[in-house]
């Protein structure tokens, strides 16, 4: 039996976008429209109906579809630059170098300052004769002069790494082991000693008694005078004595005043009350 002639393998062919991706939903037609969906339209019906985007509805289970005309399946999309330039390869073989152009005559400022001088020693003062003498002798500044507000590159050291600092590492180790409330707390701390210290140190200052502090904490004393009585009226006696002696009359006011809890009246002489 005849083997079979081994020939070169044939590669497998490479597919294009359009065969891999399924194609693009286009507008819906009113011939696609089925009775009882979404989007049936009743009476005189045109495409723009099932078109417009403000009235159209998704249908169940499928992507909505675009509402505008596409074009064909063979439409390049995006903007198609024609190379001129040769591309890389003439970018590579022939390298065009910037060739330096040279420096443009610019044209000076006005010397404001040196044509006021000149205006005022001209014995010219009002508004219009200094614009009369600046047309006739317009003076430019010089490039000397010039020079002077022209700002210089600034002086940057060789070594200078140009660019934003990168942010420091977070500190985790701190964040879980609550670092930085214990270093609050120590602060309160500090802040709170400091200002019992402060108020020790105010209290063991000397106070300065004044007239006033010693007249509140000393009053002096102020006689006082007896009530004045009519004469016929000091060295009177009782009329009426209704204890037959000290002695009882102590003991009856002993007792009304250990019944005054238990006995009613504002002057505690009515009945007993259930203590």
């Amino acid at each position: 039996m005849a083997a079979a002639p081994s020939g070169p393998k044939e590669l497998p062919r490479r597919r294009s976008a359009s065969q891999i991706c399924p194609p693009p939903r286009r507008p819906r037609t009113l011939a696609e429209v089925q009775p009882g969906s979404e989007n049936e339209r009743l009476g005189v019906a045109r495409d723009s109906l099932v078109q417009n985007p403000l009235i159209a509805k998704a249908e169940l289970g499928k992507p909505r579809r675009s509402c505008y005309t596409l074009p064909g399946y063979d439409f390049p999309y995006g903007l198609y630059l024609h190379g001129a330039d040769g591309g890389v390869p003439e970018a590579i073989g022939h390298w065009h170098s910037m060739k330096p152009r040279p420096p443009s005559q610019r044209e000076m400022p006005r010397n404001y300052i040196a044509m006021n001088r000149g205006a005022l020693k001209a014995g010219y003062v009002t508004a219009r004769e200094y614009n009369l003498y600046r047309q006739l002798k317009d003076i430019r500044c010089n490039e000397d002069n010039e020079s002077r507000f022209k700002r210089a590159p600034p002086k940057i050291p060789p070594d200078m790494t140009y660019g934003i600092l990168a942010r420091p590492s977070t500190p985790f180790f701190d964040l879980l082991q609550h670092r930085y409330k214990e270093v609050w707390m120590e602060q309160q701390r500090a802040v709170a000693m400091a200002q019992q210290v402060g108020k020790k140190k105010l209290q063991k200052r000397k106070v300065y008694e004044t007239r006033t502090t010693l007249l509140r904490k000393q009053q002096p004393p102020v006689k006082l005078d007896s009530l004045w009585h009519m004469p016929h009226f000091q060295k009177v006696g009782p009329h009426l004595s209704t204890f037959p002696d000290r002695d009882a009359h102590k003991k009856a006011f002993s007792v009304y005043h250990s019944e005054i809890p238990v006995r009613c009246g504002p002057l505690a002489q009515g009945i007993y009350t259930a203590a």
